[in-house]
């Protein structure tokens, strides 16, 4: 009887251990519910493999917890004494076990979602925009869309980043290219101009950094990206911090611009063909902020803006140029997106433990146009993004000209985009990881970018060319023409691979990683999309808070 007391406790440790370890179990599956298929099985296997450590592989492979050993402070920016330490975070991350704070996890699930606007499509693949000989041989560079710059959008980054806009010039100097971790052995400097020649090589190629990443080498910082600031902070905003009247999308005079590319082009009453056509073409260049008309129509009243000369001055104005592709997808569709490089993706924090951090990363934005209207815009997110109709964009208006520029906000480290300032939940309850957007230094893409049009019809067609064969799908705008294009076509990625177990500087906690993949380029974005948004399932929302409840993915 003397010993029923402690057998009892002992018990009773022993099932609560064992219920932890089916918890942990449990959860690193909640968070991805999707099954890994037989390559990434075995990639994983390998990753844990990598660990020299027996306990540590165990851990890993049974419970979830890898590279606990490595667990330490991910600071930002090394100080000027160079410390960078906090509290230690293997003694914070047990008592977070042990009070249970991540035993409620769950997965955000998506209600409501619906087809979205799409853009039309046309059978021959052979068909060229009006104006622009796409041949090898004989090519036009065309100006960009007036309209386009005058609705460029503004973002506003936070005032906290410590990761500024980047030139991918001046990137790929800092990198090396790897396959299989093994350096490739290459003749010359990487260069954007040959980086597509990178595609012949047998392997996935990862532009892998010269450099520790957290020795925080300036150029990961790019301090020289910071925006020129603003003389007046006055965005115009209403009450809520948003201009403009929300609208749903709508088939405003028979379109159906929501959903169409060139092989589905939009129902309208009339047949496009057969409407007059204007003694100019649509993409004709244009004065900087003069109204773009229909083709054989009016322009709408909101798009009536007058013909302004005048300059806009530097503010805004960042060293890190933007990256401006716009596509056209027929009968008056254009979409313009516009992409945003950055050298380091700093990742957020749950308990003071940093995940996701990667080398290199690609944000965008696209701005949808029906014959030089605004109609819609997405913001990328993460994996994922959210679609607005463009009336619920906060808006602002400049000097010299009518034209309304949609305002959005980069989160702090990630550089996700977000519709409005403030604090945005994912994945996990209790907004526990969370982005941080706010109105810090405005930044003004359309004083400072790389503007190209690109086909993605040609595109198709040119697929089984050899890599050292030039590609004539992706073309400099006539703003820009000596833009090299071979950059767009590189199809590996352009930040190192996934640090291994053995490295001191990972670990992975539930399936989540403190060093993930860098990103593949803005080719790889989707920009053929029907759709608004770049995932299939795509719900327009008609407000900010709307979209602000709606999840991420």
């Amino acid at each position: 009887m003397r010993y029923s007391l402690p057998i009892r406790r002992l018990a009773i440790a022993a099932a609560s251990f064992g219920g932890l370890l089916v918890l942990l179990w449990l959860l690193s599956r909640i968070l991805h519910p999707v099954a890994p298929d037989d390559f990434e099985r075995e990639r994983d296997r390998k990753w844990i493999n990598s660990s020299p450590y027996w306990i540590d592989r165990q851990m890993c492979r049974w419970v979830g917890l890898c590279g606990i050993a490595h667990l330490r402070w991910d600071a930002p920016a090394i100080s000027d004494d160079g410390s960078d330490e906090r509290e230690d975070l293997k003694l914070a991350f047990f008592r977070a076990l042990a009070l249970g704070l991540s035993a409620g996890t769950t997965f955000v699930t998506k209600s409501g979602v619906s087809s979205w606007e799409t853009a039309p499509m046309r059978s021959d693949l052979k068909r060229k925009r009006v104006g622009a000989q796409m041949s090898s041989g004989d090519r036009v560079l065309e100006e960009i869309p007036d309209y386009v710059l005058a609705h460029a959008p503004l973002v506003h980054l936070s005032s906290t980043e410590n990761f500024w806009p980047a030139d991918m010039m001046e990137h790929i100097k800092h990198m090396q290219p790897f396959v299989d971790s093994q350096p490739v052995n290459i003749t010359a400097p990487l260069d954007l101009a040959d980086l597509g020649k990178l595609n012949a090589v047998n392997g996935t190629v990862f532009l892998t950094s010269k450099d520790d990443v957290e020795t925080r080498p300036e150029w990961l910082h790019s301090h020289v990206g910071i925006p020129v600031p603003y003389d007046d902070d006055n965005n115009g905003d209403d009450e809520d911090g948003h201009s403009g009247e929300r609208q749903k999308p709508s088939t405003d005079g028979g379109w159906t611009w929501w959903d169409a590319d060139k092989e589905h082009p939009p129902h309208r009453i009339v047949d496009p063909r057969k409407r007059p056509v204007r003694p100019h073409h649509p993409f004709q260049k244009r004065s900087y902020g003069e109204a773009q008309h229909p083709i054989g129509g009016p322009a709408e009243e909101e798009h009536k803006t007058p013909v302004d000369d005048n300059k806009p001055d530097e503010s805004g104005y960042s060293k890190g140029p933007a990256v401006l592709v716009v596509v056209d997808k027929g009968s008056g569709i254009v979409d313009a997106f516009w992409f945003f490089f950055y050298s380091y993706n700093l990742g957020q924090t749950v308990l003071d433990i940093r995940f996701g951090n990667h080398v290199g990363d690609w944000e965008h934005c696209m701005i949808r146009f029906e014959h030089g209207t605004p109609r819609a815009m997405f913001l990328s997110e993460h994996a994922g993004g959210k679609a607005y109709a463009w009336k619920a964009m906060e808006k602002r208006t400049q000097k010299g000209s009518a034209a309304e520029r949609p305002v959005i906000y980069s989160a702090v480290g990630s550089h996700a985009m977000y519709a409005l300032g403030g604090l945005h939940p994912y994945v996990l309850p209790f907004k526990m990881l969370k982005d941080i957007t706010d109105k810090g230094p405005l930044w003004d893409p359309a004083l400072n970018h790389y503007a190209f049009w690109y086909d993605y019809e040609r595109d198709r067609e040119e697929a089984d060319l050899p890599p050292d064969q030039e590609r004539t799908s992706l073309t400099p705008a006539a703003s820009n023409p000596g833009l090299p294009t071979s950059w767009f076509h590189f199809d590996g990625y352009w930040g190192d691979d996934i640090y291994p177990l053995s490295d001191k500087r990972q670990w992975r906690l539930f399936s989540e990683y403190h060093y993930t993949t860098g990103p593949l380029g803005p080719k790889f974005k989707n920009l053929d999309r029907r759709k608004v948004c770049q995932m299939d399932k795509c719900t327009i929302v008609d407000s900010i808070k709307d979209g602000e409840k709606s999840a991420w993915y």
